[in-house]
């Protein structure tokens, strides 16, 4: 792939900042993002018919993206930080106006085939902005950064947002709105809601850090290295999928999405010849937006939740998918508005943050995104988009990253693993042969 030009960079502020600025104080489920990286995703688009002038075109996105961010404050706003004297450091989000990153880049000689064929390239990652950068480092760093990038035949659009300010969730909730305000709306139909009195019951901030816990934040990561591949279920194959986990246990309770990670799990370690009691975990990330009553599902910030389950190799590979499936079912099934208070309360007591080496270390896969995100209802005002790819940020050992895919009902799944273990997987007859799975390279990581 043909290196990338970059024609201009520049800050977007709100159009109709006022007053005093905002201050949001983050939860815990904001905090524990601190040391890892942004959300990057981006979307693919045919170039608009008929052809624009491509400045008009940068200065619409640019205005539309200035419109959107009157809605979106913490967007366009930094990180504040105060020391303590105990040795601690609370944080906010300082909705200053300060400014989100654009940046308009020219890709010469790349098509829209070669991102749909994920050319094994590392300038790939040039598509999005603020690579490389931690959520914590938002004191000086933008919270939101944009990245359009001319193709021979295409637009590409990446988006880079801190971690810490949103979930995935409110990430698209932010691209679903601009792309709403493009198209020449005023008001959005979906406004976020930035409110977080509803959660004084369930913890009080601002929280304290420890100070020795976000030193340790900036030691430097040297990942694994690892390879990267799109496994794409087409609505057939999880409709099978699925029947057949049920049928297995007799069960209707089985969701698509789980008999499909559970599918994944099993065949992951079905290659590895593993000792029959040793213990493979599996994480995963759900929304409680729908589990607390008080919470409006246009809250804006991190709703994300962890769990996970923990089987011996014998279970994972001879108990069925069925099982596996059902395991994954009670696991979401048990988070309830009381495990989740109890979470809130007991976090800054002793806080917690997920790094890189925590989930590098598990031995197992974990899963976060969701297949019902609206990424391909996004029309800027030239038609929908044609693909979705992510960024390089957050590339783990074992990241199982759910999307939707183009085709309505399709899965897709950003699988992220040691290169032995992927080519083993891919290369699974059992994996390969039972269903209708299309496998797309995507860059190294290194």
């Amino acid at each position: 792939m043909a290196s990338i030009r970059r024609i201009s960079k520049s800050v977007v502020r709100a159009l109709s900042h006022r007053g005093p600025t905002q201050r949001i104080e983050p939860t815990p489920w904001d905090l524990q993002f601190l040391p890892v990286g942004p959300i990057q995703k981006g979307l693919l688009f045919p170039k608009p018919k008929p052809q624009q002038d491509t400045g008009n075109l940068i200065h619409h996105l640019k205005d539309s993206l200035a419109r959107t961010l009157d809605f979106f404050p913490p967007l366009a706003g930094r990180f504040g930080a105060i020391h303590h004297g105990d040795d601690t450091t609370s944080f906010s989000i300082d909705c200053n106006n300060t400014g989100a990153l654009f940046v308009h880049a020219v890709a010469d000689g790349v098509r829209t085939y070669d991102i749909l064929q994920h050319a094994r390239d590392p300038s790939a990652c040039s598509f999005f902005p603020l690579n490389g950068v931690k959520n914590i480092e938002a004191t000086t760093k933008p919270i939101l950064g944009v990245q359009v990038t001319e193709l021979d035949d295409g637009i590409f659009i990446g988006c880079t947002v801190n971690h810490s300010v949103t979930d995935g969730t409110s990430f698209w909730h932010f691209f679903n709105s601009w792309s709403e305000i493009s198209r020449g709306a005023v008001d959005l139909s979906k406004p976020p809601v930035f409110e977080r009195s509803y959660l004084k019951d369930h913890t009080d901030g601002p929280i304290r850090i420890p100070n020795s816990q976000l030193k340790q934040i900036h030691d430097e990561h040297i990942p694994s290295p690892l390879d990267e591949k799109v496994l794409h279920f087409t609505r057939e194959s999880i409709a099978k999928l699925k029947a057949k986990a049920n049928a297995e246990v007799g069960s209707n309770k089985i969701s698509s999405l789980q008999a499909v990670l559970a599918h994944v799990w099993r065949s992951v370690y079905r290659t590895k010849h593993l000792d029959p009691n040793e213990e493979i975990s599996h994480g995963l990330a759900f929304s409680v937006r729908p589990r607390l009553r008080s919470m409006p599902q246009e809250y804006f910030g991190n709703a994300v939740q962890f769990g996970g389950l923990s089987l011996k190799a014998r279970e994972l590979l001879e108990g069925g998918l069925g099982n596996v499936a059902l395991q994954m079912n009670r696991t979401v099934a048990a988070q309830t508005e009381e495990t989740i208070s109890n979470f809130l309360a007991s976090w800054p007591k002793s806080p917690v943050l997920i790094t890189p080496g925590m989930v590098n270390a598990a031995n197992g896969l974990s899963g976060i995104g969701s297949h019902r995100y609206d990424a391909y209802g996004n029309d800027f005002g030239w038609g929908r988009p044609i693909a979705l790819r992510s960024g390089p940020g957050n590339k783990l050992k074992g990241m199982m990253v759910v999307c939707p895919g183009v085709e309505e009902g399709s899965i897709e799944i950003e699988a992220c693993l040691l290169p032995e273990t992927l080519h083993a997987l891919v290369n699974d007859q059992d994996f390969v042969g039972a269903h209708d799975h299309e496998f797309h390279a995507l860059e190294m990581v290194a």
